[in-house]
């Protein structure tokens, strides 16, 4: 059956089909093939809150993709286009992308159908609640099966909720920490959270620069990051910082950043920070900026050249109606889906290199992880080893003065510090991201059968899936 390159399928049937172009290049008997493709359960849930004084209904779903590692783990968006179809393409997402990255959780992802932006803050919180009450009756939130954490719409804020609600509701679960992730670090939190997308994004990248036989594929120069030409589409959470630590660690030129209600251009680099504090002063929107060419139509920059592309919003937002017009060498999947499956035939063809969704926005997930194990061993970070560190450093720093040499001051303050909690998140983080791309660019290039990084990372992600599920003793 000929793949619909020709026309724009679904969100969730553009996952399958990415699925389907892995599985062709691994030898998987085919009803093994068809289980890991499919969705294992999905709960659509309606409830209702009182609102104003009137009675709302609110439709919600969760998802489990897969279950081969426990807890299933994937987010909660709050969005008023969210509908199961999604939900069901993000839990199959989550699935891969944990697999890929070594996260041992299963996939799944929530949603619910709400604009945020037409309810005040003890409204959300009701509805939030509620919806958490709901999910958490019937088993989809809890620490040793099902894990959400912050997606569109959603933040540390209702994280907070929601493992308030499951602790009122199962009292004797000592790790009811562990129900979700992405929470405020005095609700056992971790830092490094907040970032860890973004973070994971230009990490991702990073090591991307580090080998020059993709970077000359993607007809791109050097070897780092420094003075390209880069577009964020997108300033939420992941686009900013993306943005930001691209910008001030990187050297990275933000020559426009496109939002919904328009788009922001300068070719000399745009003050990512101060973009953003506009936008957080102006209900999140850009319009009005005054220190750079206002553009209406903000899609339309999507077609403007540049060296690296980055969505870092919606789904579908390089599609098959204007793939042709991309000028980007390198595009770089912050957001989930961003490149429609028509639209990457298309780029394709044109030379683009996708560094996709699966891989690159694993950032979130991996400190997920790292949350996770720290509320289950009840323990911070850095905590029992930070200042035996320090100790050791020091000693080793009077043992080299002690032989005439003196340590520059500088020095000594860097090497006496020991890790602590974010210094080792960004290490796990960037050890993570580092690791998984040499892997995809090692399937890419060893495997004739493999045309695109996406391919590639399916394919390891699918094969470990696989290697999970038979050493459970599905068949022998």
């Amino acid at each position: 059956m000929p793949l619909p390159a020709d026309k724009e399928v679904s969100f969730r049937e553009s996952v399958n089909l990415c699925c389907d172009l892995a599985m062709a290049t691994l030898d998987i008997p085919e009803g093994m093939a068809k289980y890991i493709r499919n969705v294992n359960n999905v709960y659509q849930v309606r409830f209702p809150v009182k609102i104003k004084g009137e009675i709302e209904t609110f439709i919600g779903w969760r998802a489990v993709h897969s279950d081969h590692k426990l807890p299933a783990k994937g987010g909660i968006r709050f969005a008023p286009n969210v509908n199961q179809d999604e939900v069901e393409a993000l839990a199959a997402l989550m699935s891969y992308k944990c697999s890929l990255v070594d996260v041992p959780f299963g996939g799944s992802k929530g949603g619910l159908l709400i604009d945020p932006r037409n309810y005040d803050r003890d409204e959300m919180e009701r509805i939030t609640r509620r919806f958490a009450f709901e999910l958490i009756q019937k088993d989809y939130i809890g620490s040793g099966t099902n894990v959400p954490a912050p997606d569109m719409g959603t933040g540390q804020r209702e994280m907070a909720w929601i493992v308030s609600t499951y602790a009122a509701h199962c009292p004797g679960d000592i790790d009811h920490m562990g129900c979700v992730t992405g929470k405020p670090v005095t609700m056992g939190g971790i830092r490094g959270r907040v970032e860890a997308t973004g973070r994971g994004v230009v990490f991702g990248l990073r090591e991307f620069f580090r080998h020059p036989e993709d970077v000359k594929r993607a007809k791109l120069e050097g070897n780092s990051l420094e003075g390209k030409k880069v577009i964020i589409q997108g300033l939420g959470n992941v686009g900013y910082y993306t943005a930001s630590i691209l910008q001030e660690e990187d050297g990275a030129k933000i020559v426009a950043i496109l939002e919904w209600d328009g788009a922001l251009v300068d070719p000399k680099g745009l003050d990512v920070n101060d973009v953003f504090q506009y936008k957080c002063d102006n209900k999140g929107g850009v319009k009005g900026y005054p220190r750079a060419e206002y553009v209406e139509d903000s899609k339309s920059l999507l077609e403007m050249e540049c060296d690296i592309l980055i969505p870092a919003a919606m789904e579908a937002v390089i599609n098959r109606g204007n793939a042709a017009k991309i000028k980007a060498k390198l595009i770089g999947e912050a957001a989930n889906g961003p490149v429609t499956f028509a639209a990457e035939t298309v780029l394709k063809e044109k030379g683009v290199v996708i560094i996709p969704d699966v891989y690159l926005n694993a950032g979130g997930v991996t400190v997920s992880y790292f949350e996770w194990i720290k509320n289950l061993s009840h323990i911070r970070f850095g905590r029992m080893n930070r200042r035996y560190e320090e100790g050791q450093s020091q000693l080793l720093i009077e043992a080299i003065e002690k032989t005439g040499n003196k340590v520059p001051v500088e020095l000594v303050e860097k090497l006496s510090q020991g890790a602590d909690e974010i210094a080792l998140v960004r290490s796990g983080l960037d050890d993570t991201m580092r690791k998984a791309f040499q892997d995809i660019r090692e399937r890419f290039w060893s495997n004739e059968k493999i045309p695109n990084y996406r391919t590639a990372a399916m394919a390891i992600a699918i094969e470990k899936i696989h290697t999970s599920y038979r050493t459970m003793g599905i068949y022998p």
